[in-house]
């Protein structure tokens, strides 16, 4: 299982937060938590707090690209691709299904989730780090 150490799901970051950035957050009264949860979610493109954000993810995918962040495992149309599938997964959830449905679909996503997470994984391109 790879989610572990550096991936862990369930993490816990310890990090020095630059002074510029925590006077911003208290003269927006909103906290580095706060926005680091909302870019998180966003970059995601999950099904979590989907609505009027499709500009904020299309910023945040362009961000995330120009930084560079994963090119050298991928071409920049493969990251594009990447971010369409995950955003395609996170429309599907059944808004006003009961719970039965919800968990059906929550089953099926997690293994859909595993199956592309291979499919790029294994993609030739991509290589493992040594």
């Amino acid at each position: 299982m790879w989610q572990t150490g550096k991936y862990d799901r369930h993490a816990q970051f310890s990090y020095f937060l630059p002074y510029q950035f925590l006077l911003l957050c208290k003269l927006l009264d909103v906290t580095p938590e706060d926005v680091v949860r909302d870019f998180t979610d966003n970059l995601s493109c999950g099904s979590w707090k989907r609505e009027g954000r499709d500009k904020i993810k299309e910023h945040l995918i362009n961000y995330f690209i120009e930084h560079g962040y994963g090119q050298h495992h991928y071409s920049e149309d493969d990251i594009r691709e990447i971010f369409k599938e995950m955003d395609a997964l996170g429309l599907l959830f059944p808004k006003e299904g009961k719970s039965k449905l919800v968990d059906k679909y929550a089953n099926w996503r997690d293994k859909h989730y595993k199956y592309w997470f291979k499919k790029w994984f294994r993609k030739p391109r991509r290589k493992l780090q040594k």
